[in-house]
């Protein structure tokens, strides 16, 4: 039996479409994208190396380019024929829901590895560690899943018109999108569409996933982000349909917010993150009757809320997200306004906890200065050697998203410790000479005292990125914010 064979096989038994009729029809349709001649041998019947086989086959037989653009897109037109169409799709997974939300999402998310559309195999080169702080144990992940930009595409798409289509990458117009150059392959990509405040929405899988069954909510009109009491009851209407995920959103503006801002959209999933585990450090009053409330032991300014009653946990939340906007206090460098510009807005994360809904609400303060270019509750420059990038979401939660190039930069540290020849970039050296200085390092030791210390970095990171520190002057302005919530 052929590559070919083995593939349209594993088609007719998949959940696609077609049935043994359909074989010799799918066959041709196989060999239409890579080739008639004698196919390259898979090194297993796993669905991916076949792929793998028939896309070097299209480019021994000259039919695609052999470069990452061509090969993604074919990859991912063959994986679009074991793929359901969108309505047979939606149409089952709407079905096991009626067995229970779990069911859905075990189908849909389990489907979407299965095609490909969730790069697992790339995932798994991630780096993941744990490192414990006083805030618990946070989550460190150097990111190397995501495939580097290919740079005969990048120069190649300069001479592309921009067609505008789609119009961003969260765009429901992406389902099944063949891609072009500097734009990803979509053709295996599904989305489940659902209601949120009496609009269609979406629901689909991120296919560089952080974290297990990293979930995307997206608006099905392309408009800005923005929290508002629309968004919290957004946050919990997808809570109460999906009472096994958490979900969140990233803060509406630039440096605090994530790196979409264009495109409506939260993201979810089955993770139970640090920030969720983490205690209330003080019970507070809002004055909100039949919600709990309390300041979280967390580095970034975080407000617990908690009930079992949806309209009252929408209140309070609002209360506070509109007392925030407007709120300043000059003794901590909090300013809601300058020059006209707003700074300061929420992000917020919704979960389920027995019979009650939990909002998580993070303060957020974009704010600039001479001195701290960059954001003054953002990574500061001493820090910035590890991460530099906004701190969205994911981040906010206690879980690191670190450059891919800290791999091989924190060996050449490891190396500099141990007094061995290194090339270590000279940004980590204050860094670097601070950890010997405060260390025994040896080969054994090495990198394990590394991995703590930049989850300590990671600490400090999230407490830069802190409204109100952690000392008595940062929790005296914080209990005079909850004062004036309180007062409203």
């Amino acid at each position: 039996m052929t590559t070919v064979d083995q593939f349209v096989t594993a088609v007719i038994a998949s959940p696609s479409q077609y049935t043994e009729l359909d074989q010799i029809y799918v066959h041709n349709r196989v060999c239409a994208l890579v080739g008639d001649e004698a196919p390259i041998e898979a090194v297993d019947d796993q669905l991916t190396s076949l792929t793998d086989a028939l896309v070097q086959t299209a480019i021994n037989q000259g039919k695609i380019e052999d470069s990452p653009s061509d090969k993604a897109i074919l990859a991912d037109q063959l994986m679009d024929l074991v793929t359901p169409l969108p309505s047979a799709l939606n149409q089952t997974f709407w079905n096991k829901y009626q067995t229970s939300p779990q069911a859905a999402t075990d189908y849909f998310y389990h489907l979407s590895q299965a095609n490909d559309y969730i790069k697992t195999r790339a995932i798994a080169k991630n780096v993941v560690f744990p490192a414990k702080t006083d805030f618990g144990d946070l989550e460190i992940t150097i990111n190397l899943s995501k495939p580097e930009k290919d740079p005969k595409a990048i120069a190649a798409a300069k001479d592309q018109p921009e067609n505008g289509y789609p119009l961003c990458q969260l765009c429901m117009e992406n389902e099944g999108y063949l891609g072009r150059l500097g734009y990803p392959a979509r053709s295996n990509h599904r989305i489940v569409r659902l209601t949120l405040g009496g609009e269609t929405w979406g629901f689909q899988y991120s296919p560089y996933a952080y974290f297990k069954e990293h979930s995307i909510f997206l608006d099905q009109v392309h408009r800005p982000m923005v929290i508002n009491r629309q968004t919290f009851s957004n946050l919990i209407e997808i809570v109460k349909q999906f009472p096994h995920y958490f979900v969140g959103s990233n803060a509406d503006l630039p440096i605090v917010g994530g790196s979409m801002l264009t495109h409506e959209h939260y993201q979810g999933g089955r993770h139970v993150f640090p920030m969720m585990k983490a205690p209330i450090a003080r019970k507070i009053d809002l004055g909100v009757a039949d919600v709990e409330a309390g300041i979280v032991k967390w580095p970034m300014s975080t407000i617990r809320l908690m009930s079992s009653n949806t309209e009252a946990l929408l209140d309070a939340a609002t209360k506070v997200h509109q007392i925030w906007q407007t709120y300043s206090d000059e003794s901590v460098e909090v300013r809601a306004m300058t020059a006209g510009v707003r700074h300061h807005t929420t992000t917020p994360v919704a979960r389920k906890v027995g019979d009650r809904y939990v909002l998580d609400l993070v303060l957020r303060d974009n704010q600039t200065s001479a001195t701290y270019p960059d954001g003054i509750f953002h990574p500061h420059q001493d820090v910035q050697h590890i991460k530099k990038e906004n701190i969205g979401l994911i981040e906010v939660m206690g879980r690191a998203i670190l450059p891919a190039r800290l791999k091989t930069e924190l060996h050449e540290v490891a190396n500099y410790v141990l007094g061995r020849h290194n090339q270590m970039v000279a940004m980590h050296q204050p860094w670097a000479d601070a950890l010997k200085a405060k260390h025994d390092f040896t080969a054994d030791n090495v990198t394990e005292i590394i991995d703590r210390e930049v989850g300590q970095v990671f600490a400090r990171v999230l407490t830069d990125a802190g409204v109100f520190k952690w000392d008595a002057q940062g929790e005296a302005a914080f209990d005079r914010f909850v004062a004036a919530v309180q007062a409203k």
